[in-house]
């Protein structure tokens, strides 16, 4: 029986989903690449047939106190991989068996400079991935998606305004956790999403904590001539207690993923089709 865990992704207390499969072949393979001085774990989510494939690279937000726990996101590795995408879900630099020090031990509660370099960091690792990912041969290294959820979405907005390497970014609930209470956040997000000139995805849950981190993101795109889309999801109220944590944020969890599965895959097929 496939099973689901659910918890949530967030900035500041957040968490991934790990799933099973029915068959014996485990759905992923685990990897390593290097990123400057560190090694980063991911897992590899590869198609049927020999490609070449066009990439995702999946983001997950941050879950303190879990940090060490491996989270392959198996719920949107098999989600893409079914569609004849390749897909890369690191595990950040801290988290899983990937070097580097937690972002709760390093960052803790702060929002200001330090919390902004460190995302910088991540984003360095982010672009090191599609690198890493251009090489396996099976990709089509000239068509590569980047996107996340909470963290993973400031993250894969951050790289795709530093990189040419990306075709495509989907900012799943990006900064909504911590947008109220950093202004340096507010800064650099709509710094780096003025820079991106590949199509931008964002979704946000209109419960989530704010949409606004996402509206800014879209908004500032689209006003430097990117084309860009905003989608706002009614209320959602997932089955757990969320503990404080905005239950919109939760969307993008294994137990929202049919409300925007959709969405995502309709964006992806019409900029950065799979092979049929």
């Amino acid at each position: 029986m496939r099973q689901f865990v659910f918890v949530i992704a967030v900035l500041l207390c957040a968490a991934g989903t790990r799933g099973q499969t029915t068959s014996s072949t485990p759905a992923y393979e685990t990897v390593s690449y290097t990123s400057g001085k560190l090694r980063i774990e991911a897992y590899l989510y590869r198609p049927e047939g020999k490609g070449p494939f066009p990439i995702v690279i999946y983001n997950h937000g941050s879950r303190p106190g879990n940090e060490r726990a491996e989270r392959p996101f198996t719920f949107v590795g098999k989600m893409l991989a079914a569609q004849g995408y390749l897909v890369l879900v690191p595990e950040r630099r801290g988290y899983g068996k990937s070097d580097g020090m937690p972002f709760s031990e390093e960052i803790g509660n702060d929002h200001g400079p330090r919390f902004i370099n460190r995302q910088q960091q991540e984003a360095d690792d982010v672009i090191a991935a599609a690198e890493f990912a251009k090489t396996l041969p099976e990709a089509d290294a000239s068509r590569i998606a980047v996107m996340g959820w909470s963290f993973g979405g400031i993250v894969s907005v951050f790289a795709a305004s530093r990189s040419s390497a990306f075709r495509v970014v989907v900012d799943q609930a990006g900064g909504a956790l911590s947008w109220d209470v950093s202004p340096s956040l507010q800064s650099a997000l709509r710094e780096a999403a003025g820079k991106i000139r590949v199509p931008l995805l964002g979704m946000v849950a209109e419960n989530d904590r704010t949409t606004e981190s996402v509206k800014v993101a879209v908004a500032e795109a689209k006003k430097h001539g990117t084309q860009a889309k905003l989608v706002i999801y009614p209320v959602f109220k997932p089955h757990e207690n969320q503990n404080g944590i905005a239950p919109g944020h939760a969307i993008f969890s294994a137990e929202g993923a049919a409300l925007w599965q959709s969405d995502l895959l309709e964006f992806l097929k019409s900029e950065m089709p799979a092979p049929n």
